[in-house]
């Protein structure tokens, strides 16, 4: 004899010689092994495991078919189970048997055929679907989307988070920056009009306009603002000597931003501003520009310490004709030379009857004082 113990929340399915005979509730049983008794112990909460007995024979048994609840999910549809009252998982099998005992099992069926998950499925359930059967879709701020049922467009789509059931619809979305974008153009390799090869480094900034014509229109906007950009730079600096492009860098600039808004619709953008950011020249060309640069610096140098000179000379001479004229100024200029002298002078011996000034004046003028 084998004995059974089938716990409170437990259910036992008899079986003989391979074939259901009824259902166990809780209890102890005892059944003869040798004669082809077997009893399969499940627990009575979630999905029922039928133990491989076929459920249709398994529902002809009053005491399970009272226990148990099927969920029954159409193809159009998917199913929200909820366990006493609160959400547990989202159900995809066409029919699945679920223990009505000890939980209260309640199921929401949502229609999967409209695109629109917010038209048929409350906001708080969205993330917690299966993500094979919808697409989540967010436009951060600057960008706009453009939706796309079966490669059809449907709508614009502005800033935020969209939901849309992917059955039976192919939902595709183009996403753009609508803000202004910065397009460099490095390193271009330009003759100039004299023949001086030099490299040239362009900016563009652009805003797209009009997304929905654009990709219609357009194909990868960027590379053919590019490649207009690059030849209206080739075509511009090729006019120009080196040293007008040199003085001319603001004017050229002015002139390809022109020419860049001049076809601005046909690629659905704005250009904002476009213009020179550097222009490299070759070594020995630079060297030969800090060398005139140099020159330049020092004849300028010259011409100043010249003109010093000349200023100088001519107060010089100024002076010397008001001291001409002006004894009083002569004898003013003397006693200014005598201070400075004296500064110098740690004693000074006087002898005969003269004025100290006197004496000092023949002294600097190298006469004999004794």
């Amino acid at each position: 004899m084998t004995h059974y113990i089938i716990k409170e929340q437990e259910a036992g399915y008899l079986c003989r010689n391979g074939k259901f005979l009824r259902l166990l509730a809780a209890g102890k049983y005892t059944y003869p092994k040798a004669l082809g008794y077997d009893v399969q112990i499940v627990p009575m909460s979630g999905e029922v495991k039928t133990c491989g007995i076929p459920e249709n024979i398994l529902m002809q048994d009053k005491e399970f078919s009272a226990r148990v609840v099927k969920a029954a999910v159409p193809d159009e549809c998917i199913a929200i189970r909820f366990v006493n009252g609160a959400y547990k998982e989202v159900l995809t099998k066409a029919e699945t048997l679920f223990w009505n005992v000890y939980e209260k099992n309640e199921f929401k069926l949502v229609d999967i055929t409209q695109p629109c998950m917010e038209d048929t499925l409350p906001r708080i359930y969205m993330d917690l679907m299966p993500v094979k059967f919808y697409k989540k879709i967010t436009i951060k701020d600057g960008e706009t989307g453009l939706l796309y049922f079966d490669m059809h467009y449907e709508k614009r789509l502005a800033t935020g988070t969209y939901y849309f059931w992917n059955y039976g619809r192919e939902v595709t979305c183009k996403i753009f920056n609508m803000k202004i974008q910065q397009l460099d153009i490095s390193g271009q390799e330009i003759l100039t009009a004299d023949k001086v090869g030099i490299r040239l480094n362009l900016v563009v900034n652009y805003r797209i306009t009009n997304p929905e014509k654009l990709v219609e229109k357009v194909d990868g906007v960027s590379g053919l603002l590019y490649t207009r950009a690059q030849l209206l730079l080739r075509e511009q600096v090729g006019r120009f000597r080196l040293d007008e492009l040199l003085n001319q860098k603001e004017e050229l600039s002015a002139v390809i931003l022109e020419k860049m808004k001049a076809g601005q619709e046909e690629y659905c953008v704005e250009i904002v501003n476009a213009g020179i950011k550097d222009i490299i020249l070759p070594g020995e060309i630079r060297e030969i520009m800090n060398t005139v640069l140099v020159a330049e610096k020092k004849a300028q140098a010259n011409v100043i310490m010249r003109r010093e000179e000349v200023a100088s000379t001519r107060s010089l001479l100024n002076t010397a004709k008001l001291m001409e004229e002006n004894r009083t100024l002569m004898r003013l200029k003397e006693m200014e030379y005598l201070e400075k002298i004296c500064d110098k002078v740690g004693s000074i011996t006087l002898n005969g009857g003269k004025s100290v000034l006197d004496q000092l004046s023949e002294l600097a003028a190298g006469r004999d004082v004794s």
